[in-house]
């Protein structure tokens, strides 16, 4: 059985996908939402394994609310744009549903119902890091779930070959951006690269340590993380 949340500010649309979800017993609907904001709301509270998620809607638009989620379900689109926006989703490789569709469209949907939440967990990853500003959350994995977490959450982080581990007080989890890439992100003010293959959050730093010609900077979690003597200059102006 399959939690279901539906999100579309157009009665009609959430009808229809009502009427067409009673072919589907294993899928279960647990609740319905006409905007943006209660569609945050109902997924993080609900945490639903699959929604059907309408690209327009007041408050949040459809991209909005998977940037402002805890996890990231199954999402199926659906939305009103023409061929030529569509064309963008399919670049991502996410299933969606054009208005109106049929009970055949959807049914195609359903069956690519356990891919989706890998691509769509692509898409969350672009939004959350491709702005102008400094991303506010990030995409990680937990087990085998797409969660978000707070950058002001990241206590450190470490190299990971291609990919980058976040430590936080209670988690160590895997971003799929490596060390060099989340150093580029994030913002600078709060995250400092001390080592290749290391990077603090200075919000988090509990001691610093002298090491020899180096140091050691015990962090608000109390792991302890070397400071690589090419890097020593950078801790010498916070030192300042």
């Amino acid at each position: 059985m399959k939690k279901v949340l539906i999100a579309d500010d157009e009665k009609a649309g959430r009808q229809l996908i009502k009427e067409y979800l009673e072919g589907f017993p294993d899928l279960i609907l647990i609740s319905e939402v006409n905007n943006g904001v209660d569609a945050v709301k109902e997924i993080n509270e609900f945490k639903p394994d699959l929604v059907f998620l309408d690209v327009q809607m007041p408050g949040f638009t459809g991209f909005e609310v998977l940037t402002r989620l805890e996890e990231i379900p199954n999402i199926i689109f659906s939305t009103a744009y023409d061929k030529y926006a569509l064309q963008a989703f399919e670049v991502h490789a996410i299933d969606y549903l054009l208005k109106p569709y049929t009970k055949e469209r959807f049914t195609k949907a359903i069956e690519k119902l356990n891919q989706t939440t890998e691509k769509v967990g692509s898409l969350t990853q672009s939004l959350l890091m491709d702005k102008t500003d400094y991303p506010e959350r990030v995409l990680v994995e937990k087990k085998d779930k797409l969660i978000t977490i707070a950058v002001a959450d990241i206590i450190w982080i470490e190299a990971y070959g291609d990919y980058s581990k976040l430590h936080t007080a209670s988690d160590v989890l895997v971003s799929n951006y490596g060390i060099s890439a989340l150093e580029e992100k994030l913002n600078p003010k709060s995250f400092l690269r001390v080592h290749r293959s290391s990077l603090i959050n200075l919000n988090k730093v509990k001691e610093l340590h002298k090491y020899g010609k180096s140091y050691d900077i015990t962090m608000e979690n109390n792991e302890v993380v070397r400071v690589s003597r090419g890097y020593m200059d950078a801790i010498k102006k916070i030192m300042l």
